[in-house]
């Protein structure tokens, strides 16, 4: 080990220059992995929660949401139909300006409607960080999702009033003040980013959005934005959603396999472009290792020979040039993902807590940094390495 720190200092600015150019490629495989990851754990997320149900919307909807409003008498039709274990009301609207009206990943703060009873069907189980799931029929209560709570600073207890008025609100504008009764753990999906109330406080929350002449016209408590459709076991869903198409009227199903298939494939395009972005920077810092070690070899030709002459093997002489390139590998990404690890870390603590996390750093991605900075060293010192021990020591001991 002495001998390779050795033999690195000696062109100290050159070889200083060659870590750099792995630790450049390490930090940008760190970032782009960290943000991989995190989005890959949204979709995980995502697409675990829209395979467990059938979303069922207005007829003109993409069966997610729409602006139209469902008649609640539509539950028992789809009830009735053959396959279907249960169905749940539902309806989402604004948090905060600039939120979405769609459940989806990276939304905005949104307010949904929530029933106790569907998280024993959905596939997503949200547990509790602290309190307890709200009354379904009581009104007044909310439940928090992990990032609502840091952004608002909340806990179980506190009042919080819903939706937060814009500045440009209009006189009429009505708000809503609700006591916490539970703050979700953090899912790394959409309930993060989501309030929960009950069906008919949503109800109101709705009609509050509507035109005045259409909210003194509309019993909002008689309909719904859409229905969460969960079948009975065994059922196939893509299947169940047909059979709810063809059956009842008004009404549009979405397959869960293609929602599921949507997502999973804006995943697999975000890694690719990110990963090759940083295996790209991590290929420039393998062609500097390899100009290194060439270089190094030219600057030693005496020194190899000499070597070989006194004994040395070929097999001795590749071992240490294979070493010493390994080293910088080693150097650069240990480095590389400190400093990777670090730059996450400060774009974490500088982001609104409302935002949630964007980069997920893992164990296997320090792994995969440090080991691929190792293995691109030793792989880019192979032909430095092999020329060096293929020399003739008569040869090499003539030259100036």
């Amino acid at each position: 080990m002495n001998e390779i720190v050795r033999n690195l200092t000696r062109r100290k600015l050159r070889s200083f220059l060659t870590i750099s150019g792995i630790v450049i490629g390490i930090v940008a495989l760190t970032t782009m992995g960290a943000l991989a990851n995190n989005f890959n754990a949204l979709l995980d997320g995502g697409a675990k929660y829209y395979a467990g149900y059938v979303p069922v919307g207005d007829a003109n909807s993409n069966g997610i949401t729409s602006g139209a409003v469902l008649p609640l008498t539509k539950a028992a039709e789809i009830q009735a139909v053959p396959g279907v274990a249960r169905v749940f009301p539902t309806i989402t609207v604004q948090a905060k300006p600039g939120s979405l009206q769609v459940v989806s990943l990276g939304l905005p703060d949104y307010i949904s409607s929530y029933d106790p009873a569907e998280n024993s069907y959905s596939a997503l189980h949200t547990t509790f960080a602290s309190g307890r799931p709200l009354d379904a029929t009581a009104g007044g209560q909310i439940v928090l999702g992990s990032s609502v709570a840091t952004e608002f600073n909340r806990k179980v207890g506190d009042s919080i009033t819903l939706p937060v008025k814009p500045s440009d609100a209009n006189p009429g504008f009505l708000q809503h003040t609700y006591i916490v009764v539970g703050i979700l753990n953090k899912t790394l999906t959409a309930p993060d980013t989501g309030a929960f109330v009950s069906l008919a406080d949503a109800q109101q929350l709705f009609k509050d959005q509507l035109p005045v002449a259409l909210q003194s016209n509309l019993d909002m408590t008689q309909y719904a934005a859409g229905f969460d459709v969960y079948g009975t076991p065994g059922t196939n869903l893509d299947t169940l959603s047909d059979r709810i198409n063809a059956q009842v009227s008004g009404v549009k199903a979405a397959k869960p396999s293609k929602l599921v298939a949507t997502l999973v494939a804006g995943g697999a395009l975000f890694t690719e472009i990110t990963m090759a972005a940083a295996l790209l920077a991590l290929v420039i810092g393998g062609l500097a290792v390899i100009n290194t070690m060439i270089m190094a070899v030219s600057e030693r030709v005496r020194e190899i020979g000499l070597k070989k002459a006194i004994g040395a093997t070929t097999r001795a002489i590749m071992r240490e040039f294979l070493l010493e390139s390994s080293f910088i590998g080693l150097v650069g990404g240990v480095i590389g993902f400190g400093l990777g690890f670090a730059v996450t870390t400060l774009i974490k603590a500088t982001m609104p807590a409302s935002q949630g996390a964007i980069f997920l750093v893992t164990p296997g991605l320090a792994a995969l940094c440090i080991g691929f900075a190792l293995a691109l060293g030793t792989v880019a010192g192979i032909i430095p390495a092999y020329r060096a021990s293929r020399m003739d020591p008569v040869a090499a001991l003539r030259s100036n």
